[in-house]
């Protein structure tokens, strides 16, 4: 099976790409480019995995990093870690870098997936967010815009669960309403394509570019927590400078 990575077109001299569940080596649930640790796959498995996603993308999987996500709004400077199971990375979920080279990679099965090009003509910057729907609330975005300096952006959204699939209780649609307008809620579903390009365009970002595909209705490219009840794999975004 042939990888499949979703690349992103940034305005700069950047590497951004989404990945799917397609070309790996993992099985069962896994199949295939599971990049995710913190399942029932195998740790060699999901090392082949994370270095083919890195060889498809130019990425040095020698020098890439990770963060150890926690659903919050912590956006860390980049550190030189390699992509190895059972590497300790530091707790947050968002990474930024303006090294050219330094390839990031946060994963997700469901919550956004998110990079952000500085395009204001200084020195390039990238960074990448996992933004679940406690990090949209906690600030996330703007907390990924600050570590780059403000200015002008550009951001791409990632595949992530649509509002298609996103039932979610009052608990969650009532801050999402008073934080990003009552239209990111239709019934019980939540739109958190939506809620994000808000965020974004609230926190400055000039262009914003979304890929509006839902990861728990495309079983074939993506894996999905809710979907599959929590057994289930991840996918991610990786971006580097060029």
């Amino acid at each position: 099976m042939t990888l499949e990575t979703l690349a992103w077109d940034a305005p700069g001299p950047y590497r951004v790409a989404f990945s799917t569940r397609l070309g790996g080596v993992s099985e069962a649930e896994y199949a295939s480019l599971n990049l995710g640790i913190k399942t029932e796959d195998e740790p060699e498995r999901v090392a082949e995995n994370r270095r083919r996603l890195c060889a498809a993308t130019g990425a040095d999987p020698a020098v890439a990093t990770m963060a150890l996500q926690q659903h919050g709004p912590t956006v860390l400077q980049a550190e030189r870690r390699g992509l190895v199971p059972g590497t300790e990375y530091a707790p947050g979920d968002g990474l930024w870098s303006d090294e050219p080279g330094q390839a990031m990679l946060l994963i997700t099965a469901d919550c956004l997936p998110i990079a952000l090009a500085r395009t204001n003509g200084a020195a390039p910057a990238l960074a990448v967010l996992h933004a679940g729907w406690r990090g949209l609330l906690e600030g996330i975005v703007g907390a990924g815009v600050s570590a780059l300096g403000g200015g002008k952006l550009a951001a791409a959204i990632g595949p992530a669960i649509g509002p298609c699939c996103y039932e979610v209780g009052d608990e969650v649609a009532a801050p999402f309403r008073e934080a990003f307008g009552s239209d990111v809620v239709r019934g019980r579903n939540l739109d958190l394509w939506a809620s994000a390009e808000r965020a974004l365009r609230a926190a400055g970002v000039e262009r914003i570019d979304r890929f509006d595909l839902c990861t728990a209705c495309d079983e074939y490219r993506f894996f999905s927590h809710r979907r599959d009840r929590g057994r289930t794999g991840r996918q991610g975004v990786i971006g580097y400078v060029a």
